[in-house]
């Protein structure tokens, strides 16, 4: 069985990490080089940086942020946020990012998916999806979570992964920054749809949490945030309950 990974999400803006609930009430958290440094001194598995208003705003992620994180660590991280074209991609991963991350510039041309798989390899395109719970099942919305587009969230993560997606960074817009627990629903519905990794984001609070989304969810990597911003748990300490109940994790 594959090792589940912990992950720590960075929501960029102006800069700055920030951090809300429900995509709202957005408060500031720290610099996004110096955080990156002290959870990969952490031993997080991946750390994702998601500039959360550039798509919104219509400007791309700033290179220079990515260029220095690239120089200070180690941990492999994910870039997401104004990507819309292979050049997009292609600068993110000259200046030091492992991944990439597209969600709103997916929707609207799904081919730029294939494309950049194409170009770079599976192993550094990531579908982001953000989802909200619909009158029947769920709906991806894009632009930061602002845009509902009528998409069911289970149908679009398995078109993601036929046109070649690497993984699926899968967001709950109703249990973020909630820390009441994953929607461990949603995420094994997508799990069990697609074969390649999905993380799961959104809702971490306990660390029954993250059990419950690798056992019950099936999660391929867990994401959070504001528990490790808040300093309510260590990275280690996540791993080291993982690791006592039996959950087989990347523990070096």
């Amino acid at each position: 069985m594959n090792k589940k990974r912990l992950i720590v999400c960075l929501d960029v803006k102006n800069g700055r990490v920030v951090k809300g609930i429900n995509f709202e009430n957005i408060r500031d958290i720290g610099d996004p080089v110096e955080l990156s440094v002290f959870y990969d001194k952490q031993g997080a598995d991946e750390i994702v940086f998601l500039d959360i208003s550039a798509t919104v705003e219509g400007r791309k992620t700033t290179l220079d942020m990515v260029k220095k994180v690239a120089k200070n660590i180690e941990t492999p991280f994910t870039v997401g946020g104004g990507i819309s074209t292979l050049k997009d991609m292609e600068n993110l991963l000259t200046a030091g990012a492992d991944k990439v991350s597209i969600s709103t510039a997916a929707v609207k041309n799904p081919e730029l998916i294939r494309e950049g798989v194409r170009q770079f390899g599976s192993e550094h395109i990531v579908l982001a999806c953000d989802a909200k719970k619909s009158k029947v099942d769920w709906e991806v919305y894009t632009h930061g979570g602002h845009v509902a587009t009528g998409l069911d969230t289970v149908e679009w993560c398995k078109k993601a992964s036929d046109l070649g997606a690497g993984e699926i960074l899968l967001t709950s817009m109703d249990a973020d920054g909630t820390k009441d627990g994953y929607n461990i629903e949603l995420t094994r519905a997508v799990a069990e749809a697609v074969k390649i990794p999905v993380i799961a984001s959104g809702g971490a609070g306990k660390l029954e949490h993250f059990k419950d989304v690798f056992l019950k969810g099936k999660a391929s990597g867990a994401l959070a945030a504001s528990i490790f911003h808040r300093g309510i748990f260590s990275v280690w300490q996540v791993k080291e309950y993982l690791m006592s109940e039996g959950v087989g994790i990347i523990d070096d």
